[in-house]
C-alpha cells in the first residue's frame, strides 16, 4: 500500500496557526486526500522506525537552520542517511537544506538576504518524474539560508541567479526544492506581512507581496512531486493519430 511519511520539522508562526493549516495538512492536500500519510513530530524525536515501510517521506519546512544547535537536527541527518535508498525522499525548504547537508553539501545564511515572494527557477535538466514538461517554474519562497555547496553525486535540476541550488536530485529516489509548492499565495503573503519591518525590509516585503499576485506554477511542481512520490508513470506520447 502506498503510504507517505511526513516528517514535521516546523510549524506556522503562532499568529497564523488559527487561520491556516499546519504543514502536514498542506502536504496532505498537495498529495490528495486519498493518499494515506503518517505524521512524525521530528522536533519531539519521532521518526519512522523503518523507512522501507513507506513509499516515500517528506521533510517539511522549518524556522530552524540546519546548523542550529538543536538535539533533533543530528537525529534527522542520521535518519536521512539511513533512509536513503530505502524509500523515496522529498525535502522542501528546510528539508531541501537538510538533505543537501546530510548527503555531503553545505548550507549557510546567505549574504543575499531574504528570498521571499514568487521566485522563478530555470529547469536545468529534465528528470523522468517531470511531467508535464516546463522550462521554468515560478513558486512562492521564504528563506534566508541557502545550499552553497553540494555533494559530487547531486544533480542540479533547478536554479536561479538568487538560488543556484534551488532543486537537487540524488540517484533515482531523493529530490529536494528550496521553494514552497505547499504555500498558497495568501499564506506566503501573510507570512511576509508578519515579518515586515522587523525581519524583512519594508520595501522588499512590498515587492514580494506584489509578486505573489502573478500566475504561479504550483500545479506543475505538485504534479512532479506526486509523480515522484507515488510512482505515477508519465503519459504515453503519441504521434497524434490516436495509435
Amino acid at each position: 500500500m502506498t503510504r507517505i511519511a511526513i516528517l514535521e520539522t516546523g510549524h506556522p508562526p503562532e499568529h497564523l496557526r488559527d487561520a491556516y493549516d499546519d504543514y502536514p495538512a498542506r502536504f496532505r492536500a498537495l498529495l490528495g486526500e486519498s493518499v494515506p500519510t503518517v505524521r512524525f513530530d521530528v522536533q519531539s524525536g519521532h521518526f519512522p522506525d523503518d523507512p522501507a515501510a513507506f513509499t516515500g517521506a517528506i521533510v517539511t519546512g522549518s524556522a530552524a537552520g540546519v546548523y542550529d544547535d538543536l538535539p533533533w537536527i543530528p537525529h534527522l541527518m542520521d535518519w536521512l542517511r539511513q533512509a536513503r535508498g530505502q524509500t523515496r525522499l522529498l525535502g522542501i525548504c528546510f528539508g531541501h537544506q537538510a538533505m543537501a547537508t546530510a548527503f555531503g553539501g553545505r548550507v549557510e545564511k546567505s549574504s543575499k538576504g531574504w528570498g521571499v515572494g514568487l521566485h522563478r527557477y530555470e529547469i536545468r535538466r529534465h528528470e523522468a518524474w517531470m511531467h508535464p514538461r516546463a522550462g521554468s517554474i515560478a513558486i512562492p519562497v521564504s528563506h534566508q539560508d541557502q545550499v552553497v555547496t553540494v555533494s559530487d553525486d547531486a544533480r542540479v535540476v533547478a536554479s536561479s541567479d538568487f538560488t543556484p541550488y534551488a532543486g537537487l536530485a540524488w540517484g533515482e529516489d531523493a529530490i529536494s526544492f528550496q521553494c514552497h509548492p505547499e504555500f498558497q499565495p495568501t499564506y506566503a503573503a501573510a507570512l511576509i506581512e508578519g515579518r515586515r519591518g522587523t525581519r524583512i525590509d519594508r520595501d522588499l516585503a512590498d515587492q514580494a507581496i506584489a509578486s505573489l499576485s502573478a500566475a504561479n506554477d504550483r500545479a506543475v511542481l505538485t504534479a512532479w512531486i506526486r509523480a515522484f512520490l507515488l510512482l505515477t508513470p508519465p503519459p504515453v506520447e503519441t504521434d497524434g493519430s490516436g495509435i
